[in-house]
Formats: C-alpha cells, sequence, structure tokens
C-alpha cells in the first residue's frame, strides 16, 4: 500500500488544476456577463446622444469659440472726498469673433477714455462691493458697443401699472442686445488704493 499512497496525491493535482481553470473562466464569464447588462441597462435609460437636442445656443457656441480681446490695464482716479483713493482696472472683452476684435480696435481711444470717464465717477465703497462691479461691467458693456451700432439695455424694475408698450419696447432691446457681438465684459485686474 505504500506504492498505491504516493500515486493517488499525484492524480489529485491534475484534477485541481483543472478545477480552478474551470473557477476562473467561469468568474471570468460572470463578470463580463454583468458588464455587458449593467452596459445595456445605463443606455436604455439614457437616449442615445443623437436623440438628444441641444439648444440652438450652445450649438452655435460650439461651432466657434469666444474672442477675447484684453485692454490694457487703466489707473483711474476715485470720485472719494479727497481724491486720495484710485482704482487699477484691468478689462477684458468677450466678442464673437476675430472681425469684431478688430472693430473694437479701430475705437479703442473712445472706447478707454469712455471707460476712464465711468469708472472715475464711482466711489471706492461702491466699487468693493460685488454689485457695484457688476454695474460697472454693464455700463462698461453699453459704453463698448456704443461706437459699434448696439446698445445694452439698462434693467428696469417691473411695475404692475406698465404698459403693454413699455414691455414691447423691452422685449425688442433683449433682442438687439443678444445680436450684440461685444458679449461680456470681464475684469482681470481690479485693485483699489
Amino acid at each position: 500500500m505504500s506504492a498505491n499512497a504516493p500515486a493517488a496525491p499525484a492524480k489529485e493535482k491534475p484534477k485541481s488544476k483543472k478545477m480552478m481553470i474551470i473557477i476562473i473562466v467561469v468568474v471570468a464569464l460572470l463578470v463580463v456577463a454583468g458588464g455587458a447588462a449593467a452596459w445595456l441597462l445605463s443606455s436604455r435609460s439614457h437616449p442615445k446622444d443623437e436623440e438628444v437636442e441641444e439648444p440652438v445656443a450652445a450649438k452655435e457656441s460650439a461651432k466657434t469659440p469666444p474672442t477675447f480681446l484684453p485692454i490694457e490695464n487703466m489707473v483711474v482716479n476715485l470720485a472719494d472726498p479727497g481724491g486720495e483713493r484710485f482704482a487699477q482696472i484691468g478689462i477684458t472683452l468677450e466678442v464673437a469673433d476675430a472681425k469684431t476684435a478688430d472693430l473694437v480696435k479701430q475705437y479703442m481711444p473712445s472706447i478707454r477714455s469712455g471707460i476712464l470717464m465711468l469708472v472715475s465717477q464711482r466711489t471706492s465703497e461702491e466699487l468693493l462691493q460685488r454689485e457695484g462691479k457688476e454695474k460697472l461691467a454693464r455700463d462698461i458693456h453699453r459704453e463698448v458697443s456704443k461706437p459699434l451700432g448696439f446698445t445694452v439695455p439698462i434693467p428696469k424694475k417691473r411695475t404692475p401699472g406698465d404698459s403693454e408698450d413699455e414691455e414691447a419696447d423691452d422685449r425688442a432691446a433683449r433682442i438687439r442686445a443678444e445680436k450684440n457681438p461685444v458679449k461680456r465684459v470681464l475684469f482681470s485686474n481690479f485693485i483699489i488704493q
């Protein structure tokens, strides 16, 4: 019997190797099947990219990236009592395309002068607040758009007594503003001393 005892463990090694390979293959198949099932379920719950309609504005903005036009930093005395406070402001304009950027550059001396006038009328207290900076950005947007023949509507507070003509005028102003090739005014630098 001692001769038979060593032969039995030798036969178990090939069976255990086969069993291990079968287990690995079954586990691998389960992982692949689980991944495929998850993919199928997720693709059914989300519509395909072809079926999703993007808003028109998103499609247009994807076609042409915006053009940014930096304006040289400006140092301006503020309207604080005593005239001791000043602001250093860096502005970058977001425009529709390079053609608009070239057009804005042609008017840059008058645009810079208008911006300097706007900023010099503000106080440091006003410009230190977010609302003051946002109002200044809107005013600068209006100033930059003037030479190009576009207007930027002044936001009005609506009252219950407003007439239909006033509402129609507001809608027309918003439509003109949407066509304005000067999209936004961005501050790249804003220091008050």
